[in-house]
């Protein structure tokens, strides 16, 4: 089942005050703030894919990789997310992690990839993870076999630079990383 095709009862995507508290970081970030709130999150740019208007969200790391340069997040609202649907339209964006901007192509993974990394992000963070599933209406009991089950069923994007130091370890079936300039 691929995240396009599952549907779970997903929450409803935040309005009123809440939406006004969970886009508050963004303010943060515009004030050159950004490191405060530490490497779980970044500012994403991306365009609207029918307005051509430039849209900005603050999501969760799920996974950072800091000798490829790539963060890893996730769709929680779903594949019809608006950022994710602009950045399938437009995968070439910009993120802010920290104070540093970012160019970065999106690649989405496919939803084997998505179980190892919620499984991972699990062990890592126990208690988040469990209540992340809760919220999102999937199997909450933090057992590595329902964590790998949410991980298939939640979109997630990898945001990579594309460039990568000449010094970084490649990936298993990478080519030779490109040279910064």
């Amino acid at each position: 089942m691929t995240p396009d095709e599952a549907d779970p009862a997903r929450p409803r995507v935040p309005a009123g005050w809440r939406r006004r508290a969970a886009r508050a970081p963004i303010f943060l970030f515009r004030a050159g703030l950004g490191p405060l709130l530490g490497r779980r999150l970044l500012l994403l740019h991306h365009v609207g894919r029918i307005s051509g208007h430039d849209r900005r969200v603050v999501l969760e790391v799920v996974a950072y990789e800091a000798p490829y340069r790539s963060w890893t997040v996730a769709s929680g609202f779903g594949p019809r997310s608006d950022w994710y649907r602009n950045l399938r339209a437009q995968p070439k964006t910009v993120v802010q992690f920290g104070n540093r901007h970012h160019a970065v192509t999106a690649h989405f993974l496919t939803p084997d990839e998505g179980a190892d990394i919620m499984a991972h992000y699990g062990r890592r963070h126990p208690r988040t993870a469990r209540r992340l599933c809760a919220y999102l209406g999937l199997p909450a009991d933090g057992t590595e076999s329902a964590l790998c089950e949410a991980g298939r069923t939640i979109p997630f994007v990898r945001l990579e630079t594309d460039t990568c130091p000449p010094d970084a370890p490649r990936r298993p079936g990478q080519d030779a990383p490109t040279p910064t300039r």
